[in-house]
């Protein structure tokens, strides 16, 4: 069974980072392209970045690009989302994803294999 569990979420000031990860197991990390999403209150999830399986190459939303950082360590089965400079607007719930099949990442969320179930950041200002 396939599990991807997000954590590292929390409460920070404008201006300050913060790093999300997100553990997978029940699957075979290096086959998947993994992304980032984040859902804000009434909206549908939105693309924020994603990574190539050998995570070489890496694909950012432009509202967070020069912000955030996306990386992997297969070794470890996990997917990094850091996240500096936050500002109000980033406050979200950020979802991992993960996709066998597309390169580049989808940016929609149609086509991804598996969810986490969230981890909620919340910037103050």
């Amino acid at each position: 069974q396939v599990h991807l569990v997000e954590s590292g979420g929390g409460l920070v000031q404008a201006g300050g980072s913060l790093r999300v990860s997100c553990a997978a197991s029940g699957l075979t990390f290096s086959n998947y392209v993994m992304a980032w999403f984040r859902r804000t209150s009434g909206q549908e999830r939105e693309f924020v970045a994603g990574i190539s399986r050998k995570g070489n190459l890496t694909w950012y939303a432009d509202s967070v690009k020069g912000r955030f950082t996306i990386s992997r360590d297969n070794a470890k089965n996990t997917v990094y989302l850091q996240m500096n400079n936050l500002k109000p607007e980033d406050t979200a719930v950020y979802y991992c994803a993960a996709d066998e099949t597309h390169l580049p990442p989808q940016r929609l969320i149609f086509g991804y294999d598996y969810w986490g179930q969230g981890t909620q950041v919340t910037v103050s200002s």
